[in-house]
């Protein structure tokens, strides 16, 4: 049965290797009719990078601001479509370009000859320098570049600021998809300096107090760059922001936008008050917390209805069956959950169009399934056969047998291993902010973003986690008492 099963599983895999080395025609709109057809413009952005683009509270609302943003909405108006940002992380953004997950990514990206291989760049809209930050209090150990040799310097996966970071002369580098992440590495000195642009590491050392600034030598980085960036070959597309780009410098428009941004880049005496830091970033941890839940309840119902499907389909006596369930369920159990996530997110965006939380509960719903299939499998092996048999010798039949006698013994023995796999399903939903969901890992970061504070946001998120957690090991526990009378 194993070699049957890896047999459909290879066949599989090589299907989908095929299918997927065959030209595609990406999703995303490549024309400017295109884009007007459907009245909406998807931008794809990673909104963790003041002034560029960030996440800030308006009249009590968590929208997306910056720089980059107005330069987004000012290329939907001269379209005369309508607006929608799609948050991810910076990694993340040109995939989600090639699939025709978004129409256009502007995050401060820098054009370089790799990425012109893949994606068609607007001319250059904004100039600034990378500089090097590092703790105040180690101004004097690292307060030149030379003397980061034999230290580690960490940059922004997949940034410019990640090529810059490989010239630093005899230092480790250390990549993170989150400029928060690389705040904490920093302030917690798992790396000793990290590099930012300019302008956002002014603005992370004017809120924190704690940091030191200066330029970097790098080379080509005398001047970043930073672009539009539209499918390969989107050529009106390209003609139309350079447009737009063009009409911003005759108006001087982007100081007047860094301008209009920046009161809610500074914190004000109230955010700097710890007594008041719960009560004003409340809102967000309980917007995420309710995805989170609404999110893994959805995980968990269709887990257990494939998982059930998945479980009856090994244990047949039909060869195809019990081998195309076996393969699913050695598939998805062989591979990370993370991977699954972002192959439905941006493999299915290449065929629909799919909101990320409707991937993210696909993905869960989908790897819950497999495993609960295997502790379903379990618990039904578990119940002497003879006792199926009698009851069929009795008149009863294969469904009768199994939802009156089997499954409710089976399901006393392996509620406790169910009741775990309920609770994985809450820790695990929390992948799904890689793609832009906001639940609660990803409302965390927003927090981060907002307060330019690392650590009590996650102890905070800690906290609420594990609340979920063990209020649901508490109802199981009940339930699976009241099944022992």
């Amino acid at each position: 049965m194993f070699k049957k099963a890896m047999a459909v599983l290879s066949l599989i895999v090589v299907l989908i290797i095929t299918y997927l080395g065959l030209p595609q025609e990406v999703g995303a709109a490549q024309t400017v009719e295109d884009i007007q057809d459907k009245g909406t413009l998807i931008l794809g952005t990673s909104a963790d990078y003041p002034p560029y683009e960030f996440h800030a509270t308006i009249d009590g609302k968590d929208e997306i601001i910056g720089m980059d943003i107005s330069l987004a909405e000012a290329i939907a108006d001269e379209l005369g479509v309508n607006l929608q940002i799609e948050d991810l992380g910076f990694d993340a953004l040109l995939p989600a370009l090639e699939a025709g997950t978004v129409d256009m990514v502007i995050a401060g990206l820098s054009p370089t000859p790799e990425r012109e291989k893949s994606v068609s760049f607007s001319k250059i809209y904004y100039e600034d320098k990378p500089s090097i930050v590092i703790l105040d209090k180690n101004r004097d150990l690292y307060g030149n570049q030379e003397s980061l040799a034999g230290h580690t310097v960490g940059a922004q996966t997949g940034s410019i600021q990640a090529d810059f970071a490989e010239q630093v002369e005899g230092a480790e580098t250390y990549f993170l998809g989150d400029i928060n992440q690389l705040v904490i590495a920093l302030q917690t000195e798992k790396i000793e300096a990290m590099i930012l642009t300019n302008s956002t590491a002014q603005i992370y050392q004017e809120n924190r107090g704690d940091l030191y600034i200066y330029e970097g030598d790098f080379e080509g980085g005398e001047v970043e760059g930073n672009a539009v960036a539209f499918p390969l070959g989107s050529d009106d597309l390209v003609e139309l922001a350079d447009g737009v780009i063009d009409e911003v410098h005759a108006d001087d428009q982007l100081e007047t936008w860094l301008q209009e941004v920046s009161p809610y880049v500074e914190l004000s005496e109230d955010d700097e008050e710890s007594g008041s830091f719960l009560s004003q970033y409340w809102p967000l941890f309980w917007e995420g917390t309710k995805t989170t839940i609404l999110v893994s309840v959805i995980g968990v119902f269709f887990g257990v209805i494939l998982g059930v499907l998945l479980a009856l389909m090994r244990l047949s006596d039909q060869a195809v069956l019990s081998t195309l369930a076996t393969a699913y369920i050695e598939f998805v159990r062989g591979t990370p959950l993370l991977i699954q996530v972002m192959f439905i997110y941006f493999g299915l965006g290449m065929l629909v169009n799919i909101q990320a939380i409707a991937a993210g509960i696909i993905a869960i719903s989908l790897n819950s399934g497999a495993y609960v299939a295997e502790i379903i499998r379990s618990g039904l092996s578990s119940i002497p056969v003879g006792q199926s048999e009698a009851s069929r010798s009795l008149g009863l039949s294969y469904i009768k047998t199994m939802r009156h006698i089997v499954f409710p013994q089976a399901l006393k023995n392996i509620w406790p291993a169910l009741g775990n796999e309920f609770v994985t399903i809450i820790k695990e939903s929390s992948i799904i902010s890689t793609i832009g969901v906001a639940e609660l890992t990803y409302q965390t970061g927003i927090v981060q973003t907002q307060s330019y504070k690392g650590i009590l946001p996650l102890f905070i998120s800690m906290i609420l986690y594990f609340i979920l957690t063990f209020t649901l090991t508490k109802v199981l526990n009940h339930l699976e008492n009241k099944m022992s009378y």
